[in-house]
């Protein structure tokens, strides 16, 4: 009897020890749950990371090769213009040394004519008439001819003497001189040179309004010469001297349409559009 009794207690203890063990691993549960829920909160957060992540390379690497693009540009536009004003130098250069040969065959031209007219003999004074005007003395000596200028030369040999005028800075004398030229010599190549020296001699001596019509004459009556781009970068610059921009930009806009492959003209007219264009 007492070993019966002693089987129903521990029976009934171990029935009153269950709840207390389906409590604790019921907290347990919840407390893995509530760890994985965590945890997968901490997953999306680190998804969502990685995308924002992946984006913020992507737009980089878009800028970057944005930034690459526009930089190799800047460079092959900075060698270009490095290469136009290293051929524009060259063109200068050879254009100087030309003068200098010009300006020395000027120099021994002249000596030689200064020598020729050293060497000419003074005019025989001529005694003034007596007696009756209206009868022929038949004994009085007759007066010497006039003797010609020295001008039996080519026509290149008397542009350059008037280029001497020029480079002197003797601008009125150069202008008459060019003039003439352009009067003995109208079929000659060096015209329209003449027509265009006429428009700088002005220019430089600050006539801009007689220097524009000059340049335009260049383009209307000498169409075909080799002056004609040089006379409307010439009309584009006169026009800046006049204070009308508007005149002057459509001139050098006109110089990049019209004459593309001019090297010097077509440089110097877009480094003029440039330069008017930040001055806004």
């Amino acid at each position: 009897m007492k070993k019966i009794r002693a089987v129903a207690l521990a029976v009934a203890a171990g029935v009153l020890a269950l709840p207390g063990s389906a409590n604790a691993a019921n907290k347990e549960h919840q407390q893995i749950m509530a760890e994985l829920r965590m945890l997968q909160e901490q997953q999306a957060q680190l998804i969502q990371t990685i995308y924002a992540l992946g984006e913020t390379l992507k737009a980089i690497t878009t800028r970057l090769d944005d930034h690459s693009g526009v930089t190799r540009k800047a460079f092959a536009d900075q060698k270009l213009l490095i290469d136009n004003v290293a051929e524009t130098a060259r063109i200068l250069r050879e254009k100087a040394d030309d003068t200098n040969v010009r300006l020395s065959n000027v120099s021994q031209e002249l000596q030689a004519l200064r020598q020729t007219v050293a060497a000419m003999p003074a005019p025989t004074a001529i005694a003034p008439p007596t007696g009756d005007p209206g009868i022929t003395d038949p004994t009085a000596p007759t007066p010497p001819a006039a003797v010609a200028p020295p001008l039996n030369v080519s026509a290149r040999e008397y542009y350059d003497k008037i280029i001497g005028d020029y480079s002197a800075g003797r601008y009125d004398l150069a202008i008459s001189g060019f003039e003439s030229f352009i009067r003995l010599y109208p079929t000659s190549p060096q015209a329209d040179d003449a027509q265009l020296m006429i428009g700088n001699s002005y220019f430089n001596d600050g006539k801009f309004q007689e220097a524009l019509p000059a340049y335009q004459r260049v383009i209307s009556d000498y169409p075909q010469g080799d002056q004609v781009p040089t006379a409307h970068f010439k009309v584009g610059v006169t026009y800046e001297n006049l204070q009308q921009p508007d005149l002057a930009r459509k001139t050098y806009e006109l110089i990049m349409k019209t004459y593309p492959n001019t090297i010097v003209e077509s440089t110097l007219a877009k480094q003029a559009l440039d330069r008017m264009s930040k001055k806004r």
